[in-house]
């Protein structure tokens, strides 16, 4: 099966039933070390890992690593631009759940990002990036220690999915008059628009199936929390994208109205049901006056049909969710783009589980990193049906690759998400108290050392960062 490649010749292959892991006690687990400081931060990583289990365990469960290749390590094993060999994609399917250190972006070869790429050859359509804050870490935010939300990702659309035309080329210039003389033309919503003849185009797919099954699991989550964070935020651009980031809202909305009615209530619904609730005599037209501030400007077709949204929740879901039944269940809300960069630092803990589409998702869940301590503190997975990977979210900083000193924690904590996806979460909440220990500890690494007040004056290495996690075991 295998060019140059030697699985382990003992351990079990995780398998997928309907979406989900079963985790035998010996996993075989590929992992890719990565370029620049994977150098450092996988040897470091794997220690922690593997300390983990054996404390949390006692030997009754394994992890039997297989080393893949991807990146630059990879072009010095099996040629020039095989950044992404065959025997990669092969162990991943093969043994389902694998973790990666960072990645070099190829300049040629072909493909554009191995990390994209990873995540569309496996159809891993969602990135889940969860930003807590460890007390200590510095962090430039006054209030860390509000943000705890989880960015689910959508993984697989959007402008990601690399189609595209420079402006010149033949294809760019077809699409432009296509689109100019024929299109537009032919839609009369979209008046007399025309695209600039020097253009690049690019094509942002947003679909229902995409939409819907990441939403899915961003509720499946929010099952799992606790009932004061069960709540999952729809985030768009729909005032301005409306039949793209519009249409991804309207269709998480309508999945948690339908597939999870019974688990879920949105914003509005609450409104209404609360209201409801207030005032038992209350009307169904100040009901609508109430959810809807402008109801006094509206036509009487417009307020006709927010009388009709009144009337059809309280008609369908007061029995199941009414006097009080709807704060028991997943709130489930929107909001702007734009406006959730801002609420994230102003009101931060009023939210749980940001549900984005890919391009968004990117930009926000760097940002909320950015408040609970930086990239290097940022874990991520990319998850499917059929395969999960589990990836440092930082890039590959190659000055400081081997001299033992670069953050590992990016990846660590990847591994605690991979030891809760796996089920293992004895393991997993180790190597978390372990790493809150360290650092309250102020036992970190130089990068977080310097932006401490006071200032540490002798930073750990990264194996001695390792260490030090492993060490708090026992606390």
């Amino acid at each position: 099966m295998y060019e140059k490649l030697q699985p382990p010749s003992v351990g079990s292959k995780i398998t997928f039933v309907a979406g989900k892991p079963v985790v035998p006690n010996d996993p075989i687990i590929p992992y890719i070390r990565g370029d620049g400081t994977g150098v450092d931060i996988w040897p470091a990583t794997e220690l922690v890992i593997d300390a983990a289990i054996a404390k949390a365990y006692g030997g009754e469960k394994k992890i039997n690593w297989f080393k893949v290749y991807a990146g630059d390590e990879a072009c010095e094993l099996y040629g020039t631009y095989q950044y992404l060999p065959e025997d990669t994609l092969t162990a991943i399917k093969e043994y389902g759940v694998a973790i990666k250190g960072p990645l070099t972006t190829p300049v040629g070869g072909g493909i554009r990002s191995l990390n994209v790429a990873l995540r569309q050859i496996f159809d891993l359509y969602t990135c889940v990036r969860p930003c807590r804050y460890y007390p200590g870490t510095p962090s430039p935010h006054k209030t860390p220690e509000k943000l705890d939300i989880i960015v689910y990702r959508e993984n697989t659309e959007d402008i990601y999915l690399g189609i595209e035309w420079a402006e010149g080329t033949e294809g760019a210039k077809k699409l432009i008059a296509y689109l100019n003389d024929d299109l537009i033309p032919a839609t009369p919503a979209l008046g007399k628009k025309q695209i600039r003849l020097d253009s690049g185009i690019g094509i942002k797919p947003i679909s229902k199936t995409g939409s819907q099954r990441l939403v899915r699991r961003a509720i499946l989550h929010a099952l799992r929390l606790p009932k004061a964070k069960q709540m999952v935020t729809l985030v768009h651009k729909g005032n301005i994208m409306k039949f793209t980031e519009g249409a991804f809202r309207d269709w998480g909305y309508e999945l948690a109205t339908t597939e999870f009615r019974a688990e879920c209530v949105t914003e509005r619904e609450s409104w209404i049901l609360g209201n409801k609730e207030s005032n038992p005599d209350l009307t169904i037209e100040a009901n609508a006056h109430m959810i809807d501030p402008g109801y006094d400007t509206l036509t009487e077709e417009k307020k006709a049909v927010i009388k009709e949204e009144v009337e059809q929740v309280l008609d369908s879901i007061w029995a199941s969710h009414g006097n009080g039944q709807w704060k028991d269940k997943v709130m489930v809300n929107d909001r702007i783009a734009d406006s959730i960069f801002q609420q994230i630092q102003t009101r931060p803990d009023e939210y749980s589980i940001l549900a984005t589409m890919n391009l968004n998702g990117d930009y926000l869940s760097d940002a909320a990193a950015a408040v609970v301590g930086g990239l290097g503190m940022g874990p991520g997975a990319n998850i499917g049906d059929s395969a999960a990977i589990f990836e440092a979210t930082h890039g590959t900083a190659p000055k400081h690759a081997g001299l033992d000193r670069i953050n590992p924690g990016s990846v660590i904590l990847s591994g605690v998400m991979m030891l809760e996806f796996m089920g293992w979460q004895e393991a997993a909440d180790l190597i978390k108290k372990g790493i809150g220990a360290a650092i309250a500890n102020r036992e970190v690494t130089y990068d977080l050392a310097r932006l401490m007040e006071p200032k540490v004056d002798q930073p750990l290495k990264c194996s001695e960062f390792a260490q030090a996690i492993v060490s708090h075991f026992d606390d």
